[in-house]
């Protein structure tokens, strides 16, 4: 398969969990579907891709050239794409998870939900951040 098409695929695939993080947090199967099923076919996807196409590539880790040559490979640069995908939906899991934990309004998270799909690390960043101002506070649910 090409790998644009393998890129629509997971893109698409991964929305429902993002949506399910949003609108039905406490849902029995968002929890399954977000942290479990999604990211662990993510990373199915993501090894296949690794196994067949790593060798390939020319690249490796060890300095940002080499990163650079190894994502000129448009399969191992969809696996990086799909890395993402998998841990940023991983952590909106999270999240949700520790904002019940913690008895933190849903409204606050959704924000944090939105910013780590679009920018991974800001939306962790700003859900510590909302996280510790609001610990111990009547922000509760």
């Amino acid at each position: 398969m090409a790998a644009g098409q393998i890129f629509s695929i997971c893109n698409y695939v991964v929305l429902p969990g993002w949506l399910l993080l949003v609108v039905a947090p406490r849902w029995r199967w968002t929890q399954r579907v977000t942290a479990l099923a999604l990211p662990l076919a993510l990373a199915v996807v993501y090894l296949t891709l690794v196994i067949l196409h790593f060798r390939q590539s020319g690249g490796g880790f060890g300095s940002l050239a080499q990163v650079s040559k190894l994502f000129e490979n448009p399969y191992m640069l969809l696996a990086g794409w799909i890395h993402y995908l998998a841990f940023d939906l991983f952590t909106g899991s999270w999240l949700v998870r520790d904002s019940q934990r913690l008895r933190i309004a849903h409204t606050f998270v959704v924000p944090c939900l939105l910013l780590t799909f679009l920018f991974g690390p800001v939306g962790l960043l700003t859900w510590f951040l909302i996280r510790t101002s609001l610990r111990g506070r009547s922000a509760v649910v």
